[in-house]
């Protein structure tokens, strides 16, 4: 796979411990119809419309996976380590890491996407990627 990992979308920000189906149910997603998510198992209950959600199989209690399970596993395992690194490449911009004391709101949205823009710019601009 080749293709630039840039950020397409985005959501809103939440603090404390606010966990991400209720965030992804809230969120309406730009996905075009005929695409794929990729999604892990903590989102088994998520859905969209005419979109195929890839998952990795959860092994049965007591049971083996099947060869073909496995490998379908280890496929969208090598996918997931490829998208992984983008969130710490993101979080070069210390001030994402520190505490975000700014309580306009709005503000720490604002930040977040400027970190992912300031993101997608190294990417396209380095020496070792072609120009798009």
């Amino acid at each position: 796979m080749n293709a630039l990992l840039i950020i397409l979308f985005l959501s809103d920000t939440y603090g404390g411990r606010t966990h991400d189906k209720p965030i992804a149910d809230a969120t309406p997603y730009p996905l075009p119809a005929g695409s794929g998510l990729l999604q892990d198992l903590g989102f088994l209950a998520f859905t969209l419309p005419q979109v195929a959600i890839l998952m990795p199989t959860k092994k049965p209690r007591g049971q083996e996976l099947t060869l073909e399970q496995h490998l379908a596993n280890h496929a969208l395992n090598q996918r997931r380590l490829r998208i992984a690194p983008v969130n710490s490449r993101v979080k070069r911009c210390r001030v994402l890491k520190d505490r975000i004391r700014l309580w306009k709101k709005g503000l720490r949205d604002l930040v977040m996407a400027r970190c992912c823009a300031l993101h997608n710019f190294r990417v396209r601009l380095s020496p070792w990627q072609p120009m798009i």
